[in-house]
């Protein structure tokens, strides 16, 4: 499966659309454009190390100036980890005096008031704000999921088949060549059945080519080359046919023409540059081969497209049957 026919799958286009959504949304936005800071946090923040380091200096303050409200004030900002934190210095004090960690123990933790009993609050702001954050989560999984399912729906009951709909149905109908039966030839390690159809903008097929042993050697397909005329559906002239050696340098690519194109010495010397021009006719074989594959190209079923155009100028079908062999 090639780069095209991932973007063509709504579900490969989704799970991209996510992860690239995701990483942006964390290393752009939430690293530089719009970073976590944190501001007017409390003593009852930091590590137990730095919270033994403020109580010591609210208690050598305290020993310095006398002065209780504030000392509770500090003490009282460490919440409840106020009494480990004390508990703490008093067993590791250096550098205060016993006599400053006295006059603290009774002055000021003693005759401190006790905590007012907190009534019950309804949610804050945050949580309202990630409730609607994961409601909206929700409705869009919600929506993609119906997108996948309406994608994969039947037909409806009055809607005929796609392009690409006839096109897969002409090639699960058609027969494939039994080598093994028509000549002494080994039987292909891979053979498959390209198939267009007018309206299929989006054609191109492509294919694996593994071994036996199921090793890698190469792809193979067919794609649209040229169009003529102007709007929708394109008119196809000309086809692409590519085989790719895992083992070679390049790409071996042979060009399939309609009569039109063949014949029109502008069009058939434009598409030369891209490679080899073969007309097509019924039946028609043609060879590419690479260092360590060889393919047999046959046109199983064709047909032309009628209208303003000249005769025999676009593509209404096309079959084509592609085998591969190792050399």
């Amino acid at each position: 499966m090639n780069l095209r026919q991932l973007i063509k799958n709504p579900t490969v286009t989704l799970v991209a659309g996510l992860v690239i959504g995701t990483i942006f949304g964390l290393v752009v936005l939430g690293w530089y454009v719009w970073p976590v800071q944190w501001v007017d946090a409390t003593p009852a923040t930091l590590s137990t190390e730095w919270q033994d380091e403020f109580l010591r200096m609210t208690i050598e303050l305290y020993s310095l100036n006398g002065d209780v409200n504030a000392a509770q004030l500090r003490y009282a900002s460490l919440g409840t980890a106020g009494p480990e934190a004390l508990e703490r210095v008093m067993q590791n004090p250096a550098p205060l005096s016993d006599e400053a960690l006295t006059a603290f123990n009774t002055n000021v933790v003693a005759t401190m008031p006790p905590p007012p009993v907190e009534e019950e609050q309804g949610p804050t702001l945050i949580y309202l704000l990630i409730g609607v954050i994961c409601l909206i989560f929700i409705v869009i999984v919600v929506l993609a999921v119906l997108f996948l399912l309406r994608g994969r729906a039947p037909q409806t009951e009055g809607v005929g088949p796609t392009p690409a709909m006839q096109a897969a149905e002409a090639r699960k109908q058609a027969t494939m060549t039994d080598y093994a039966a028509v000549s002494e030839q080994a039987p292909p390690v891979a053979q498959y059945m390209a198939s267009y159809k007018l309206g299929d903008d989006l054609f191109d097929d492509s294919f694996s080519i593994d071994s036996p042993a199921g090793e890698f050697l190469g792809e193979c397909g067919v794609s649209i080359s040229e169009t003529v005329g102007v709007g929708d559906p394109k008119k196809v002239t000309a086809f692409e046919v590519w085989l790719f050696d895992k083992n070679d340098i390049q790409t071996v690519t042979k060009v399939l023409m309609s009569g039109h194109a063949f014949q029109d010495s502008a069009i058939n010397q434009r598409l030369r540059a891209k490679g080899e021009p073969v007309l097509a006719d019924p039946n028609t074989e043609f060879v590419l081969e690479t260092q360590t594959l060889q393919m047999v190209a046959r046109v199983v079923n064709m047909g032309y497209g009628e209208g303003a155009m000249p005769e025999e100028s676009y593509f209404d079908q096309l079959l084509l049957e592609l085998a591969v062999w190792q050399k």
